[in-house]
């Protein structure tokens, strides 16, 4: 069985776009945890934050991703914040490889800032808060088996790099 890819990191910065891709060009099977939370749910990740809450919102997708990681050969694009439940670092490990995608705040800002489904900012200074995120959750994005700094670079571009480590891991 193929081992699956896990694309890590902060929103904006590209795992649903370059996990498209990457799975295309790998011939594997492309899924985002947070668009199966919503299909499970029959509501989108704001609605679920604000009839829920943010707690409910990670218990879905770690049962989520538990259920994927039995399965193999895909490339996993998984929510910014789903490092930060114990136990789902450790998950994606045992079933393939972690890849981090990062870009730089103010390029995620410029990414993301017309984009009203994102419950994690809307307060009065998103770029602070997206600062202030990527800070927290700087522990679990360093701790994978490469990262990609996408601030500069295509999707394709960003899916060449991985192809290219995971070729020869």
């Amino acid at each position: 069985m193929k081992k699956n890819i896990y694309l890590i990191g902060f929103m904006g910065t590209g795992k649903s776009t370059v996990g498209r891709l990457l799975a295309d060009r790998l011939g594997m099977e492309f899924c985002d945890t947070d668009a199966m939370v919503e299909k499970r749910a029959g509501k989108t990740i704001t609605e679920i934050f604000e009839d829920l809450d943010e707690d409910a919102f990670r218990v879905m997708e770690t049962e989520i991703l538990k259920e994927i990681t039995g399965k193999g050969n895909l490339v996993v694009s998984t929510g910014g914040g789903i490092v930060v439940t114990k136990g789902n670092m450790e998950i994606m490990r045992s079933a393939g490889k972690l890849i981090t995608l990062m870009a730089s705040p103010e390029q995620i800002f410029e990414r993301i800032k017309d984009d009203r489904g994102r419950p994690l900012l809307n307060v009065d200074s998103p770029l602070d808060e997206i600062k202030r995120l990527i800070y927290d959750r700087a522990p679990f994005y360093i701790n994978t088996d490469y990262i990609v700094e996408t601030t500069e670079l295509s999707p394709e571009d960003a899916a060449e790099e991985i192809i290219r480590f995971v070729e020869n891991a």
